[in-house]
């Protein structure tokens, strides 16, 4: 395998490229490990992949295709690729209180205040939401998986969900308070990417496709009816996982704003990871699937989260061509849920919070599978992609809430 290596000296990065394949598989990040590198090898197989694959600096092995991939394809689209937890992402929001100021007693109140209006993991609401709140300009009837869940979805919408969603108030670099939320598509994601993956797959069989069945790529070409309904039903997923993100966000503000009185708030950021959108670039409009990496276009601003107890990150994207003008949606796992839960010490994640003054709720040894240390260093993370995004203002949490 051949390592071709291009350095930045002015901002001090590497990008490796591996130039033995169909495609260049292009990354920021120092070798990934070795089940996310033979996905990677996969994507760059594919007779359907256009120019190169990217891996972000958060890659680890997903399903099919890595986590904090970004693959492009000329007119066919890949569930696989943009995974189960469609549209999940993250949203932001300044305040104009200053972070020093605050009392642990309030930051408790408001973590109080937060957990009885949001269900956290499998909780969802016991009556149905807001119907308005829901994406519009969909013929329901037309999505067969969104029609399927649509009621049992108005009772998830405003939830976190479980996994390594969460909702933090962080200290910025000024020192105000921000809130920040991580969550998703709750279970229409998983329905429709489970539905289309099966689709693909039996079309696949049918016409004989070239995609080797044990990659996990099953794929959707646009002359498909399949394809077409996949794309409206992701759509909609994304649109929901982020009427999700707000909802939670104007009850968190309620939460706020009552126990500190008058509160102003900037307007939301958001950014989605887990998606494909039709993109033009260089020169040629494809499909560019982002799973596990968010949007940087630039000037456009993002979101880049760390983990439990580590710094989150607003940033500004550079719109560097070589990535699909795309950059990592976080740290990135170094260990999987099970391993975190073997290998690490329950009392030491608890002794590292509790020394840096973080509220959270880590009580149970399933509570290891998010603790910092099964994630990559995201100041490193940053600095391997500092030619792909800017960063504006850095966030130090206060207090956590995870999803059970």
């Amino acid at each position: 395998m051949v390592y071709l290596f291009i350095f930045a000296a002015k901002k001090q990065t590497m990008q490796k490229i591996i130039s033995t394949e169909k495609i260049p598989i292009k990354m920021w990040l120092d070798a990934p490990e070795e089940g996310a590198l033979k996905q990677a090898l996969n994507l760059a197989s594919l007779p359907f992949a256009f120019s190169h694959i990217c891996l972000m600096p958060d890659t680890h092995e997903g399903y099919g295709m890595p986590i904090g991939g970004v693959l492009a394809t000329d007119n066919v689209i890949v569930p696989n690729a943009v995974g189960v937890d469609i549209g999940c992402g993250m949203c932001a929001v300044k305040t104009n209180i200053l972070a020093n100021n605050l009392e642990r007693k309030q930051l408790t109140q408001i973590m109080s205040g937060i957990r009885e209006l949001v269900p956290l993991g499998f909780e969802h609401h016991k009556e149905r939401q807001d119907e308005s709140l829901m994406p519009q300009g969909y013929c329901i009837d037309e999505l067969v998986v969104v029609k399927r869940q649509y009621l049992a979805a108005l009772k998830q919408l405003g939830t976190l969900g479980g996994g390594n969603h969460f909702i933090e108030l962080q200290r910025a670099d000024d020192q105000f308070l921000w809130i920040m939320v991580h969550s998703g598509s709750r279970n229409f994601g998983l329905q429709v990417a489970e539905y289309y993956n099966k689709k693909a797959k039996k079309l696949n069989e049918s016409y004989y496709s070239s995609v080797n069945p044990k990659a996990d790529l099953a794929l959707l070409p646009f002359e498909t009816d399949e394809a077409h309904t996949y794309y409206q039903e992701m759509k909609y997923c994304t649109e929901f996982a982020l009427a999700n993100r707000k909802l939670m966000m104007e009850r968190i503000q309620q939460v706020v704003s009552n126990i500190l009185g008058n509160v102003c708030y900037e307007p939301m950021i958001n950014i989605a990871h887990n998606y494909a959108a039709w993109e033009t670039h260089f020169d040629k409009k494809v499909i560019v699937h982002r799973k596990g990496a968010t949007s940087a276009k630039k000037g456009e601003t993002g979101i880049i989260p760390g983990s439990q107890g580590t710094k989150s990150y607003i940033v500004e994207g550079l719109g560097n061509p070589e990535s699909f003008m795309s950059c990592s949606h976080g740290a990135g796992r170094v260990m999987s849920r099970s391993a975190a839960i073997r290998n690490l010490n329950l009392e030491e994640e608890k002794r590292k919070l509790d020394d840096l003054g973080i509220l959270h709720s880590i009580r149970g040894k399933s509570d290891l599978e998010e603790a910092s240390s099964a994630y990559k260093d995201i100041s490193q993370v940053m600095e391997f992609q500092s030619d792909l995004v800017k960063i504006l203002v850095e966030l130090s949490p206060l207090a956590v809430i995870k999803g059970l």
